[in-house]
């Protein structure tokens, strides 16, 4: 009888050291060990993207160092956060993400015609240029030049990226536990 107590209490030592281990996952669907390794909420995620936009490559961190981030910290855009979340280490996925996942839609609002002469003297207005646009509270904000007619410009506040279609290719490189504090 002695024996067979032993033995039990052995077995249910080592199960409950398996699981601990992550050998085996818990009744979470999870170990500690593994959920380690998983994009989530609060994680410090390091990985490299290439952004392709129209078909064409936008922006990259292939060539450089790979970015870093706190999965849920609201640091990235919601669709781009929502397609990485659960993926492993070492794990590689592509995806899109819709515009109102991403910038938003081109807002008409937000496209305005301004008087050449509100632009200072020293600035000959070309499209495509970006000028910084000052707000009655003192801050600045970006403002891409769509036209120069003769006496005005077509000013286009929406951020260059709103209303496209975003194609992501990501690579997770690490993942770690996010600060504490």
């Amino acid at each position: 009888m002695t024996c067979k107590r032993s033995v039990l209490a052995l077995l249910i030592m080592l199960t409950a050291v398996f699981l601990n281990s992550g050998v085996f996952a818990g009744s979470t669907g999870e170990s500690k060990t593994q959920g380690d390794f998983t994009v989530s909420k609060g994680k410090k995620v390091k990985l490299h993207y290439t952004l392709m936009v129209d078909n064409e490559v936008a922006d990259t961190s292939r060539k450089g160092t790979p970015i870093e981030f706190i999965a849920g910290a609201g640091q990235m855009i919601p669709g781009f956060a929502k397609s990485i979340s659960g993926m492993k280490k070492g794990e590689k996925k592509s995806f899109l993400v819709a515009p109102e996942d991403a910038y938003g839609p081109v807002r008409q609002q937000a496209i305005v015609e301004v008087p050449r002469s509100n632009l200072p003297p020293e600035i000959t207005p070309a499209v495509g240029m970006i000028l910084q646009a000052g707000r009655p509270d003192g801050s600045s904000v970006p403002a891409r030049i769509d036209e120069v007619k003769k006496d005005t410009i077509v000013m286009n506040f929406n951020h260059p990226l709103a209303g496209k279609t975003l194609s992501f290719e990501v690579e997770i490189m690490d993942i770690n536990p996010g600060d504490s504090n």
